[in-house]
């Protein structure tokens, strides 16, 4: 059985102006440096033997900051990415004035996520990860876990998941 933290990442100017990201790669803002070393520092003591990341920046600088105090190097993985959004990338949900979604199904999105994650528990067995990835991309996790979603969780905030023989259960 693994064990996965998955930490959402720290907060951007997007984040701040609640507009959607997707696949946008927009950098941590200095609250969201600030909340990555928190996160660090809360995860120090924890046995993580791995750490993996989205490979988009906001997810990446999170890893590289709690990377670095654990002393381990990171593994990036496309599939951890948040849902892609489509047209709705930038907007606020003011700005999107009726506009019909055109970007990746929720299904699509849990699809990549479980398989990125099935494919994590199996190069650690028995062990401890962390993954850094976004507010959906937990959210589809919750999903697989919990048969719902649970309200999206701050920036930095971790949720843990165990994977065993390709099922996902919540941590309490």
């Amino acid at each position: 059985m693994t064990t996965i933290l998955l930490a959402r990442h720290g907060e951007t100017d997007w984040n701040r102006q609640l507009r959607f990201q997707g696949h946008a790669d927009e950098p941590l803002n200095a609250t969201g440096r600030a909340q990555a070393g928190e996160l660090a520092l809360r995860l120090r003591d924890e046995p993580i033997a791995a750490v993996y990341s989205s490979d988009l920046r906001r997810a990446s600088e999170t890893a590289e900051i709690v990377a670095a105090i654990m002393e381990l190097p990171i593994h990036f993985d496309r599939r951890l990415r948040e849902i892609d959004v489509g047209s709705w990338q930038g907007r606020t949900r003011d700005q999107l004035d009726g506009a019909d979604w055109d970007g990746e199904t929720w299904d699509e999105h849990r699809l990549r996520v479980v398989a990125a994650l099935e494919s994590i528990a199996r190069a650690h067995p028995d062990h401890c990860v962390l993954v850094v990835a976004h507010g959906g991309t937990l959210r589809r996790v919750q999903e697989a876990a919990l048969g719902q979603a649970q309200p999206v969780l701050e920036n930095c905030g971790v949720w843990a998941v165990t994977v065993e023989d390709g099922e996902f259960r919540a941590i309490d």
